[in-house]
């Protein structure tokens, strides 16, 4: 009898909503060395990062609560969220 492997999924809890859902079902934010907030949609950008579910509602969720701010440890003003709203609506 042989073991099965069984592959994990990488769990990342949304900013926005605080659900769990598997990492390739979520949006990346990343903080960049440079200070530039941008979306990651191929999670592999260097910086601080934090995760939101592709859902517009957790993107306003997030910024309502502060939880990018707390996130990736900044203040976000209202022009990159706005940036990142646009951002959001190309790809979903």
């Amino acid at each position: 009898m042989t073991k099965q492997t069984v592959k994990k999924i990488p769990l990342r809890q949304c900013v926005g909503c605080g659900e769990m859902k598997p990492k390739k079902e979520m949006i990346r934010v990343v903080q960049t060395p440079e200070g530039e907030i941008l979306l990651d949609a191929t999670g592999k950008k260097n910086g601080r990062g934090a995760y939101l579910c592709k859902n517009p509602e957790c993107l306003k969720a997030a910024h309502k609560n502060k939880g990018l701010n707390r996130s990736l440890k900044t203040n976000i003003s209202e022009e990159i969220f706005t940036a990142l709203e646009k951002e959001m609506d190309t790809l979903g």
